[in-house]
Parts: C-alpha cells; sequence; structure tokens
C-alpha cells in the first residue's frame, strides 16, 4: 500500500516539476478556487512555500491535523512540505504568492529575524489599512512580474520582503521570537533540509551535528534560539507528522505507519506517539474518523 496518499504539485494540480532558483510567483485566489467550488483539497509543495492574503471573505484552513479559521484581512503562511487545504467562503478575494524554499532559505540566511515566520503554518490577522497595504505591496509584485525590465529582480524581492516584514511584525508565533543570527539561521536550515531528507533513519542528533559539520553544543544553541526548540524535538516533530499524515490520509495500519517513518518496533512507535500525541495512535485515528 502506498505511504503517499497526499497529491504533491508544484502549483495547485498541477504535475511535480523542478522549481527554478529564484522562483516567486503570484496569482489570484480566484482563478483555482473558483474552478474548484472554492474547496482546495488538501495537497502538498515538495519545493514551494504561500503566502495568501486574504483581502474580502475568509475560510478555513487545513493545516496537516489542524483546523484554522480566518476572516478577511489575514495573511495565511503556509511552508514547504506542509499538507494543506482551504475552504473559501464564496465572496473570498486575494492573492497567492508562491515562494521557491531554496529562494526563502536565501533571505532568511540573509536575516534570521525572518526565520520564525515559516516555521509552521499560521494565520495572521491584519488591520484593514494593513489589509490594504499588503494589497498594494502584491499589485507592486505583480506588475514587476510582468515584464523584464532593468531591476527585475531586485523589485520582486523589495516587494516580497516588505510582505514578509509585514507578516513577521503582525504574527502572534513571532512576537516573541528571538532574534538570532544568520550563521545559525543557515545551520537550522540545513539541518531542517537533512531531516526532511533522512528523518527515517532515525539518526542521533550528535550523528546529525557531525554530518553538519560542527559541534553538538552549536547545534543545539542554534535550534534553541531561531526555532525555539531542540533538534532531538525537530527530528521527533518530523517523525510525527509524517506519523499523523499517515493515520489520516492512508489506511495503512499501526505498524505498518511505525515502519514507514523508521521504527523498528511498533509498539515502542505506539509508546513514542502516546507520549507525544497523548493518545494511541489508533485512537487519535480513530478520533478523527469521526
Amino acid at each position: 500500500m502506498s505511504t503517499a496518499p497526499v497529491p504533491s504539485f508544484y502549483l495547485y494540480g498541477e504535475p511535480q516539476r523542478s522549481v527554478a532558483e529564484g522562483f516567486v510567483h503570484v496569482e489570484s485566489l480566484d482563478d483555482r478556487s473558483r474552478p474548484s467550488e472554492w474547496t482546495i483539497r488538501p495537497h502538498v509543495h515538495r519545493d514551494l512555500n504561500h503566502i495568501i492574503l486574504i483581502g474580502e471573505g475568509g475560510g478555513a484552513m487545513q493545516a496537516e491535523a489542524a483546523q484554522v479559521s480566518f476572516d478577511a484581512p489575514c495573511l495565511l503562511l503556509i511552508p514547504a512540505g506542509i499538507v494543506h487545504g482551504f475552504s473559501w467562503h464564496s465572496e473570498s478575494s486575494g492573492h497567492v504568492t508562491t515562494i521557491a524554499d531554496s529562494y526563502l532559505r536565501h533571505l532568511i540566511a540573509r536575516d534570521a529575524d525572518l526565520a520564525p515566520l515559516f516555521a509552521n503554518p499560521q494565520a495572521v490577522p491584519l488591520a484593514l489599512a494593513e489589509g490594504d497595504a499588503a494589497q498594494n505591496i502584491i499589485m507592486r509584485m505583480v506588475q514587476e512580474l510582468g515584464w523584464s525590465g532593468p531591476g527585475q529582480r531586485a523589485a520582486v524581492e523589495s516587494a516580497l520582503l516588505s510582505l514578509m516584514v509585514l507578516a513577521l511584525r503582525h504574527a502572534p508565533l513571532t512576537q516573541a521570537a528571538q532574534p538570532g543570527t544568520a550563521r545559525q539561521a543557515a545551520l537550522v536550515a540545513r539541518l531542517r533540509e537533512r531531516i526532511e531528507q533522512r528523518f527515517r533513519q532515525r539518526e542521533a542528533v550528535s550523528d546529525q551535528a557531525r554530518a553538519l559539520g560542527t559541534s553538538l553544543t552549536a547545534l543545539r544553541q542554534a535550534c534553541a534560539h531561531v526555532a525555539g526548540t531542540s533538534p532531538a524535538q525537530m527530528l521527533d516533530d518530523r517523525a510525527l507528522l509524517e506519523a499523523r499524515r499517515l493515520l489520516l490520509y492512508s489506511q495503512l495500519s499501526v505498524a505498518e505507519v511505525a515502519y514507514a517513518v523508521g521504527f523498528e518496533d511498533p509498539a515502542y512507535f505506539s509508546r513514542f506517539f502516546t507520549r507525544h500525541v497523548g493518545q494511541p495512535p489508533r485512537a487519535w485515528r480513530a478520533a478523527r474518523d469521526g
């Protein structure tokens, strides 16, 4: 049975393909939502992040197992690799800005203050004036993306950074975050990438540090400073994320889920899941099956 039950797209509905370096794309919320009757089914983008402006209306976002309701004006931030879907109110309007993950990591390496923005999916409420400001920034980006005049790349990046700073200064999950250094942010970004590629190996944190060419102490300090957590918790969180996905979106047994996320002993996996989530995997799945 497949262990990848969630569709993976380039842009929604488009076959997966490689993402160009520096890729930034903006489209109207209406473009893909109206043909889908204002429902975007759960899916994942392997290498793309979203900043979605909801200028009018509202709806609900599914991000992994969580449901988040939102009303305009707001910004929705969805990191690459997160299963997400939407149910919009039919009168909703806005724009979807999509950013290549490699480009986003480059921006974060230059300013680590931006790192918490895409640590988790979130909805950022805005005042009316801020919603208008976000709309103006996005329309400037649309104008620049529509031609190839001198300085286009710089102009697009300027608008993109303005939008990210607007989100940063109003995001409840980032207001209390400590600023990190660019070097630490780059190290944490490399750790996230390695975890994404190898989390099924269940490697020790010391192995991660050695592979990244740093000390265990430096890795722990960087994770605490930039991500507000430990590298061990990041490893566990990624395994739990995958386990929740498989429990929600596949028919795999609990034992098969355990093997799929790198556990050799299904009983140990069940204890691990229960300790972190508060319910055994079978009970957690049953509660969400309705």
